[in-house]
């Protein structure tokens, strides 16, 4: 059975990259690729698949990492935001797509059990299509995205007061009263539950395991908690897919949430394929090819009518215009959860056979139009805004505040929060630069987050952690950590990310300067040899080199990645004493004497420049030093005077600071 196993999912892999690859030069949505795929492989195309409940098993997978990365990125406080447009909204979608198709099979003839039922398969809605896409697009925070979300949590939850209304339709349900107080009952001890756990167990929690150091503890400790939500949730009767979303949202409030998000990613798109799969593998392509004219029409009087209903349901709770088209656009198709529902009904009598070929056929259509829908839904919005509709529809009433997140612009991102990376911060909070810090230590950041610093905790390798950041609009990434295999990788995908960044890495090693250029830095700082260069402008200094030539020479190392002090083959350009750079003149020190004549004078009346040549550059007076004096200055006694000239002329310059009947004067 392993083998077969293995063998299903090595020709899943082989022909979903097959197919996604003429997806994509024929610019088609991922998504329809997948289904595609599952279509061919499926017991209903060329039967390649022949353990389907185990591809089934990891499709559900997929959709449960899917529902907990959502999660991870919206937060409890955004959900909380939106719960009246999640309960109002959801409410009038679910009810008025349920009406109008109750009255339309009705009026087809359908019994009341099976019209029913069907008004409630197609009411729902896709989530894991949904906010897959809008994932990709980056929309799941904007206000349709919001909308959108809203009413598709309201969807999930409402799943099971349908699952627990079934068996009255086939006329064995008892006891449903009971069930419901049941049902609430449970949904209120999750509330809270979410709410103690995100506030107070997990945080706790996570931090325990941050502390290791150790990665790998980290996303076991995530999954676990996942999946331990999500059962609970199963055993009160809910989705898999609402406990896992619950248990990102619980997670979603601790300040590890973008650290496990970059790990699980990667899962979550593998398994979240075997779903799509799975769905394409229900479809009869001979069913489908003996009525193409019946289920195209219903196809497209399904997207309409849902479109239509749904933007309604959006309007009525006062969003404007542009949001009931994109809202009702998005949730156009039929749900996974309708599939889960249209076995049980299938298997009660309430689906004839061919009745369920048929809203397979449909449901599967929908979903594979949801790209191209998603893609036109903002045309179609501009072309009903042009429309003479009243301002109030087109404006709305209901006001749909942003995400709960801090936004800057034009900023420092500051990689490693040591020594270097403190003095970074402090330097740039001094100079008023907007910044943002990110480490691996979960203790530096709660203590540094103490002090208000604005710091995240998170592993920058991570593309999660660097969007997080805000790294497409920042100016500046400084890298000081030490671990090279993490620098490289870094400024690999900050240059990715954004490739109009200045990127500054400092590295322990030359040998690592190459690479990190290749990869794209800007500038590489290694310790090793800049400790020489601040040795080696000291050492000028002593020798009296000018400071502008100092800071010139350091520039130019800098400049050339410090390939003189790689090659040391360059000429020195510069003095390294001051007597060779000019051998006929001679810097020397007078003490003004007492009883010197020059006492009480200044320098300009002392005229030693013009009568012997002889510069004053400086007094001593005490501890007090007075650089480049100007003629005003005057002069008292035991001044320290520093000069320079020729040897001659300062030999004849002397007796000017002596003392009256000294040896010399």
């Amino acid at each position: 059975m392993q083998f077969i196993l293995l063998q299903d999912i090595l020709v899943i892999f082989s022909l979903s990259v097959i197919v996604l690859y003429v997806c994509h030069r024929l610019r088609i949505a991922p998504i329809v690729g997948f289904l595609a795929t599952g279509v061919l492989t499926g017991p209903h195309g060329f039967g390649l698949i022949k353990l389907v409940e185990a591809i089934d098993l990891l499709a559900e997978v997929g959709v449960v990492l899917l529902l907990f990365t959502i999660g991870l990125e919206f937060s409890l406080r955004n959900l909380l935001r939106i719960r009246k447009l999640a309960f109002w909204g959801g409410f009038l979608q679910l009810s008025l797509t349920f009406v109008a198709t109750m009255v339309f099979e009705r009026f087809l003839g359908r019994p009341y059990p099976e019209s029913i039922f069907l008004s409630f398969l197609f009411s729902l809605s896709s989530t894991a299509i949904v906010m897959k896409i809008l994932q990709e697009r980056a929309e799941v925070e904007s206000p349709h995205g919001h909308a959108a979300l809203g009413i598709l949590i309201f969807q999930d939850i409402m799943v099971v007061p349908i699952m627990l209304f079934l068996p009255l339709l086939t006329g064995t349900g008892e006891n449903l009263g009971s069930s419901l107080l049941i049902f609430l009952a449970e949904g209120v001890g999750i509330a809270l539950l979410v709410r103690f756990g995100s506030m107070k167990v997990v945080p706790w929690i996570l931090f325990q395991i941050t502390r290791t150091r150790i990665p790998e503890l980290l996303i076991l400790g995530a999954i676990l908690i996942c999946l331990a939500v999500a059962w609970l949730t199963h055993l009160m009767g809910l989705s898999l897919a609402l406990g896992a979303f619950l248990a990102g949202l619980i997670i979603s409030e601790s300040d590890y949430s973008h650290s496990i998000i970059g790990n699980v990613l990667p899962f979550r798109d593998v398994f979240t394929s075997f779903f799509f799969v799975s769905i394409g593998m229900l479809l009869d392509l001979r069913f489908l090819f003996q009525h193409p004219g019946l289920i195209l029409l219903l196809t497209l009087g399904g997207i309409l009518s849902k479109s239509f209903f749904t933007g309604v349901a959006v309007g009525l709770v006062g969003l404007p215009l542009r949001t009931m088209v994109l809202v009702g656009m998005t949730l156009a198709q039929v749900g996974e959860f309708s599939f889960i529902l249209s076995k049980s009904g299938l298997e009660s009598g309430l689906f004839p056979p061919e009745m369920y070929q048929t809203f397979l056929a449909i449901s599967i259509m929908t979903m594979a139009a949801t790209p191209f829908l998603i893609a036109g839904a903002p045309t179609i919005a501009d072309l009903l805004h042009r429309l003479p509709l009243p301002r109030a529809i087109k404006q709305g009433s209901y006001h749909l505040s942003g995400p709960a997140r801090v936004k800057v612009k034009d900023h420092l991102i500051v990689v490693g929060f040591g020594l270097n990376g403190r003095n970074i911060s402090r330097a740039a909070k001094t100079s008023g630069i907007p910044y943002l810090g990110v480490e691996v230590n979960p203790d530096t950041v709660r203590e540094e987050r103490g002090k208000g610093e604005p710091i995240f905790f998170g592993d920058a390798t991570q593309e999660a952690v660097l969007r997080h950041l805000h790294i497409k609009d920042a100016r500046i990434l400084v890298v000081v950590i030490n671990d090279p295999a993490a620098t490289r990788r870094i400024t690999e995908l900050a240059r990715k990310l954004n490739p109009k960044i200045h990127i500054i890495v400092r590295t322990r090693f030359v040998r690592e300067m190459e690479p990190l250029f290749q990869l794209g830095a800007n500038e590489v700082i290694p310790e090793e040899f800049e400790t020489s260069v601040e040795i080696f402008s000291r050492v000028m200094g002593k020798y009296l080199h000018p400071r502008q030539e100092i800071e010139k020479f350091v520039a130019e190392i800098r400049s050339e990645g410090y390939g003189m002090l790689r090659s040391l083959s360059r000429e020195a350009a510069s003095c390294t004493e001051f007597s060779h750079c000019m051998p006929d003149i001679e810097l020397v020190s007078f003490r003004v004497e007492p009883r010197a004549p020059i006492i009480g004078q200044t320098i300009g009346q002392l005229e030693v420049r013009k009568k012997h040549r002889v510069t004053i550059l400086a007094i001593r007076r005490g501890s007090e030093f007075i650089y480049n004096p100007d003629p005003y200055s005057e002069l008292k006694e035991n001044d320290l005077l520093i000069a320079m000239g020729k040897p001659e002329d300062i030999s004849l310059a002397t007796h000017f600071f002596q003392a009256k009947g000294s040896p010399s004067a």
